[in-house]
């Protein structure tokens, strides 16, 4: 296994590739792996997805992924770092790009195309080839151009993956159920930043009409939608982290290890070791 480094906030990388490096990778940054055309297999965390021409996929730091190309692909590269991020949220440039940690938090750690959104995918096609262009080209202010790109794609990649999460999220979902979510997300560690009462309280929305209304836009209600977040949380430390069972309840305020192992058994019906042994082989 090898990994490897970004040393600028971001990248854009071009290949066309018969055969993907033998090597699996772990990488210190996100990545976006777009697929130009061609098609093959990819692996991630020992899950695998069969591509073609139009997916797109997500890579965050520390899983292990590699291709196996079956017919020859025209891979595009994007990768940005954490200081990206944070230089983006500082300046203010974006809203959604404001909450890059949204996508960090909610990638799933599973294969697949994150494009859930059928009207973007030719936006990101076509985003994604002026990108190939201007590289190509080099003409006046093309990389300040490919910047502002680059940002798009990651605002329309946050929406594919808000998208993706509960049942009933629809395209045309209120604003304010994803900045929930996002909340959720944030505090998923603070258990009293979490009460019915302190959501309300930060939304400026009355306790009684809170729940009704998460759970119309969701089709889960808030304690639901917290208890599955905190158990897709274990399973991605179980698949791709070294922490102890211990410690996972104790960073998720679990009681004791027990408590988690009782309520991890009833969702998937093992517990965390024999979850982590199946799918870490």
């Amino acid at each position: 296994m090898t990994d490897k480094n970004l040393y600028l906030p971001f990248e854009v990388d071009v290949q066309e590739l018969k055969e993907f490096p033998k090597t699996t990778r772990k990488n210190n940054f996100f990545e976006l792996i777009y697929v130009v055309n061609g098609t093959g297999i990819q692996d991630i965390n020992n899950n695998k997805f069969q591509y073609k021409k139009g997916n797109l996929f997500l890579v965050t730091p520390q899983d292990v992924h590699s291709f196996e190309i079956l017919t020859p692909t025209k891979f595009f590269f994007l990768r940005f770092s954490e200081y990206y991020i944070k230089e983006n949220a500082k300046n203010k440039q974006m809203e959604t790009v404001l909450r890059m940690e949204y996508i960090l938090q909610n990638a799933s750690h599973r294969p697949g195309c994150i494009l859930k959104n059928k009207i973007d995918k030719p936006l990101i096609a076509s985003l994604i080839d002026t990108i190939i262009n201007e590289q190509a080209n080099k003409q006046i202010y093309h990389q300040k151009i490919t910047e502002q790109i680059v940002n798009t794609i990651i605002t329309v990649v946050a929406r594919n993956i808000a998208l993706k999460l509960p049942k009933n999220i629809k395209e045309t979902t209120g604003e304010i159920v994803l900045e929930i979510l996002h909340y959720i997300q944030e505090n998923i560690f603070n258990p009293k930043e979490l009460k019915s009462d302190r959501i309300s309280e930060h939304f400026n929305i009355s306790l009684n009409y809170l729940g009704k209304y998460f759970k119309k836009q969701t089709g889960e209600t808030l304690q639901e939608y917290i208890s599955n977040y905190k158990l897709r949380l274990i399973e991605a430390k179980l698949l791709n982290s070294d922490m102890r069972i211990n410690e996972i309840a104790d960073e998720l305020n679990f009681s004791d290890e027990s408590h988690l192992n009782k309520v991890f058994r009833k969702h998937t019906g093992m517990n965390p070791s024999e979850f982590r042994k199946k799918f870490c082989q």
